[in-house]
């Protein structure tokens, strides 16, 4: 949640997008408001695209939300924004996941991504969790937990989902 929240780094990282897996953190990033003055919430543009995903670190997501999370990064990847004043902020070539610690929520939706878009080097999902956790740099002692089992579970159904919707052509 820090590296998320901080723009500066962001944009030394070429981040232009930011998907936010937690459902118990907000950040706002806007920073050309529209609202008028007074307005108790701001909104207007922001410097970098932002999507919310709004995962539970546990039980308690239905089982089609990282399926969602699935499309919603792959979207915000293919997504080609129109030329026009209303869609002013373009934003780097890299993308951030994150959640409050970077180890559950937004791990468990990178490999989900990674097994699904790279088959080739991430045969399987325990191939992209091994990734990710050496990348994120999370203990060894710690994946036993890191993502959350419930999350891992999840994601096995919504890769198979994906596969499913993939081959129909859709």
């Amino acid at each position: 949640m820090e590296g998320a929240s901080n723009l500066a780094l962001l944009h030394a990282n070429d981040i232009g997008i930011v998907v936010n897996c937690a459902v118990n953190l907000d950040l706002d990033f806007v920073d050309q408001p529209l609202s008028p003055p007074g307005q108790a919430v701001a909104y207007g543009y922001s410097p970098i695209r932002y999507y919310k995903l709004g995962l539970i670190d546990g039980d308690g997501n239905p089982d089609t939300m990282l399926l969602a999370g699935y499309y919603l990064l792959k979207g915000a990847l293919e997504q080609v924004l129109p030329d026009k004043p209303s869609y002013p902020m373009r934003g780097g070539r890299n993308v951030l996941l994150n959640c409050r610690a970077g180890r559950s929520r937004s791990a468990i939706l990178a490999s989900l991504f990674l097994w699904q878009t790279e088959p080739a080097r991430f045969p399987s999902l325990e191939a992209a969790l091994d990734q990710v956790r050496q990348r994120r740099e999370l203990h060894p002692d710690e994946w036993f937990e890191t993502p959350k089992p419930v999350l891992i579970a999840a994601a096995r159904r919504a890769g198979a989902w994906a596969g499913m919707i993939e081959a129909s052509g859709h």
